[in-house]
């Protein structure tokens, strides 16, 4: 089970990922709000999987340097992600 701090990291990574991607793609930004929501939501899902692919993980389950690492990595990068995949989905749906 993940602790409540893993998950505010994650949560906080996930937003400045999805902000930064909005920053990095403005033809896909959803606004300064719209990425950040997306980037929480992919933030939290990204490190999640890491999780789940045993990448960063402890034995003890602790919260150590790798547990941090993967929290930050995965979230920042899943926050960017999901943020760019809503973004080109909502395009799609616009020209239809």
């Amino acid at each position: 089970m993940e602790s409540i701090l893993s998950i505010i990291i994650q949560l906080v990574s996930g937003g400045a990922g999805g902000f930064g991607a909005g920053k990095a793609m403005p033809k896909l930004s959803l606004g300064n709000i719209g990425d950040i929501i997306a980037g929480l939501v992919g933030g939290v899902g990204g490190a999640q999987l890491l999780n789940l692919l045993g990448v960063g993980t402890s034995a003890a389950g602790g919260l150590d340097i790798a547990g941090i690492l993967t929290s930050v990595l995965g979230g920042g990068v899943g926050g960017g992600a999901l943020m760019a995949i809503v973004s080109a989905v909502k395009g799609a749906l616009a020209k239809k």
